[in-house]
């Protein structure tokens, strides 16, 4: 597209001079220029051909000096308009007040037309430096916009009522949170019916940060889900799952995950635990118990790899108390982690609450402990507690 110069100028020889030493330029189409002969036309052309990109103005004209057209200039705010004053060789206070009020550049009768496109050439540098700025600024508030609504997007998929609609559901006391990282973020949690008597819940986190995380989590839990409905032993789900995970994979994004399904009225556990940070019980009499780990892969690392599964039980008062490495590792100004340590300590204070005042305490906890520390990773809670 040409360069759209206005040439404001009492002189109407100056339209001729620039036009003649400008004519191969403008043939070519890389100039186009425009001419007024005072501040009040330069003002009125602008307003018709808003798309203008220097302004090449006298400082001293009738009706609008160049000074004044200056600061009407500036009150438009657009940072790509670019002027150029000119004023007589002696007219240096003129001159250096015009580039104390934003002038880009200035030029002294007679002009040498051979510095002005020099002077030209600096200004079209500058008005697309800005014009990039302002196109990336752009794309970053588009990209920023849908980051917010993938925000939204991603918390809706996850379970936000944690009342189940079925049988024997008051036997169950269940919450979770998550809070990404960043906009968006590859932690989730989920629990689903898998008849009158099962649920299935799961913890996870997806290695990375960011969209490519948070696509691959929805992945992760549209296949573990799907896979769990089938009502299959949890290591069977957990091994079925991954070789689907490793077809999808891409990027060498894997998920940890631990996987459970709960009767609800023996309060028996069957569990695959695939990398994830083990769960926690917190029994009805103040006391913990960290489940044991597998020693299991992660998921969509490695196809065909077996997975052990592990047995538990609930008793009526219990909370099987699940998170995401978030927590443990959230860090201090000191870049002190919050730790194993002290959440132990919390989830001992905590025995016979329910299982929303677990989960705000601990976040309570984590944001005290982490103060004006920025969060460097996603952290993610779930608890099941029997009734």
């Amino acid at each position: 597209m040409a360069i759209k110069i206005l040439s404001v100028d009492d002189e109407v020889d100056l339209e001729l001079l620039l036009t003649q030493y400008f004519r191969r330029k403008i043939r070519k189409g890389e100039y186009e220029f425009f001419f007024a002969h005072n501040g009040l036309e330069a003002l009125q052309m602008i307003l018709k051909h808003p798309d203008i990109d220097i302004i090449l103005s006298d400082i001293n004209m009738p009706e609008m000096d160049g000074l004044t057209l200056l600061t009407k200039i500036n009150e438009m705010r657009n940072p790509a308009l670019k002027c150029i004053m000119v004023s007589a060789y002696g007219d240096m206070d003129n001159i250096r007040h015009a580039m104390n009020n934003g002038a880009f550049d200035f030029a002294t009768k007679p002009i040498d037309l051979d510095d002005l496109q020099i002077t030209i050439d600096k200004a079209i540098e500058q008005i697309n430096y800005i014009r990039n700025s302002q196109e990336e600024h752009k794309q970053l508030t588009d990209i920023q916009g849908d980051l917010s609504v993938a925000r939204e997007i991603q918390h809706a998929i996850l379970p936000q009522r944690f009342n189940l609609s079925m049988a024997n559901a008051d036997k169950v006391d269940i919450c979770a949170s998550m809070n990404a990282a960043k906009d968006v973020g590859g932690d989730f949690y989920d629990f689903f019916r898998i008849d009158d008597e099962h649920i299935g819940f799961t913890m996870a986190d997806v290695s990375g940060k960011g969209v490519p995380a948070a696509i691959f989590m929805a992945v992760s839990r549209t296949l573990i889900k799907a896979t769990a409905l089938r009502g299959i032993p949890s290591n069977e789900c957990m091994r079925i799952s991954n070789d689907m995970l490793c077809d999808e994979s891409v990027d060498n994004l894997f998920v940890t995950v631990f996987y459970g399904i709960y009767n609800l009225l023996t309060g028996e556990i069957d569990y695959t635990n695939a990398g994830h940070n083990p769960p926690y019980i917190m029994h009805k009499d103040g006391s913990i118990e960290q489940l044991p780990s597998a020693g299991n892969l992660v998921l969509g690392a490695f196809e065909g790899v077996p997975y052990m599964a592990g047995k538990t039980a609930l008793q009526q008062g219990d909370a099987l108390y699940m998170f995401t490495d978030g927590v443990t590792e959230a860090e201090n100004a000191d870049h002190a982690q919050f730790g194993e340590a002290k959440l132990e300590e919390r989830l001992k204070e905590m025995c016979g609450k329910t299982s929303q005042e677990i989960i705000e305490k601990i976040n309570q906890c984590v944001k005290d402990f982490a103060g004006d520390a920025p969060q460097s990773d996603d952290i993610t809670q779930l608890v099941i507690k029997r009734l």
